[in-house]
């Protein structure tokens, strides 16, 4: 069955990045895994939501999506056979197997470029041949910015080359790399899920637990970014999933490496274990004073 993102999300294919960011949301704190402890259910349909997310909220990403539905990923590939470039060599054994055939150009091209053996066609250009691969980074090599080492694919076989991926690369970017006069290199871009973060165009979304006094009288917590940890400070009085933002805290834009996105804490207040007498007695004292009824008095 195909997958229906704007379903998934329950917003229609006509909603802005404003529906989709608060859909994404309201979903997300209702299934959040922490909400919903040994909940298989809950757990899929939180993958689900952050799946649909991911491809909604990039622009280019929507755009294959609407164009190509669950092949999206594979929209480059598409439109260039819609253009008249083979899509796929068939698996097959041998060293090229899984290669696109666009790594060696237009096949027209080569045989224009035999001085016309096959035909007596006039001498043409040989194109410069293109190579697709696919490279998963973590979240963290996406916020940096790493090295990979790549095989590249040619006739005489392949060799092991280093490719450098920018800082700010998401799921569904192609990094073009010149390997040489000869040779063009696609990257296509894969970024991991991450146990802390959760990605959402530019701005990073991260839980952190908060002891049940700093939640009602406010005080600093250590905060764990990308960049290291901060110390931040609790409002008093604050909620369950209250957000704070830190702002130029969140992933580096792609080509501007001036901006970046915001990092949000939703808080969590944790509630304390094993008190003791005088805490218990001190919180039943808190109980009664919020109840607004005097305690009874003993004689």
């Amino acid at each position: 069955m195909a997958t229906n993102y704007y379903k998934t999300l329950g917003v229609s294919k006509s909603a802005d990045e404003k529906d989709i960011k608060q859909a994404y949301r309201k979903l997300a704190r209702k299934y959040h895994p922490d909400l919903n402890p040994n909940d298989k259910e809950a757990e899929k349909k939180f993958k689900e939501i952050n799946e649909a997310n991911e491809v909604l909220s990039s622009t280019e990403n929507r755009a294959n999506y609407d164009q190509y539905g669950d092949n999206w990923k594979h929209a480059e590939q598409m439109r260039n056979s819609a253009n008249g470039a083979p899509y796929r060599w068939p698996s097959g054994g041998g060293s090229y197997t899984n290669s696109d055939f666009s790594m060696f150009g237009n096949m027209e091209d080569m045989v224009g470029g035999l001085g016309g053996v096959f035909g007596g066609g006039r001498r043409r250009a040989a194109r410069r041949p293109n190579v697709d691969v696919p490279v998963e980074v973590t979240l963290e090599e996406a916020f940096a910015g790493a090295k990979r080492q790549v095989n590249l694919p040619s006739f005489s076989g392949s060799r092991r080359i280093e490719v450098t991926i920018p800082a700010g690369v998401k799921t569904g970017s192609r990094v073009h790399i010149s390997v040489d006069k000869d040779t063009q290199l696609f990257l296509r871009i894969t970024v991991a899920a991450h146990p802390n973060f959760r990605l959402q165009g530019a701005d990073l979304y991260t839980d952190v637990d908060v002891p049940f006094e700093d939640a009602i009288l406010g005080g600093d917590i250590e905060v764990r970014t990308l960049k290291g940890k901060l110390s931040l400070k609790v409002p008093p009085e604050s909620q369950a999933g209250q957000n704070i933002r830190l702002a130029g805290q969140g992933m580096p834009a792609l080509n501007d490496k001036g901006t970046r996105g915001d990092l949000y804490v939703a808080l969590r207040p944790t509630l304390p274990k094993d008190l003791t007498d005088e805490e218990r007695d001190l919180l039943a004292n808190f109980k009664t004073l919020r109840s607004g009824v005097e305690p009874a008095k003993t004689e």
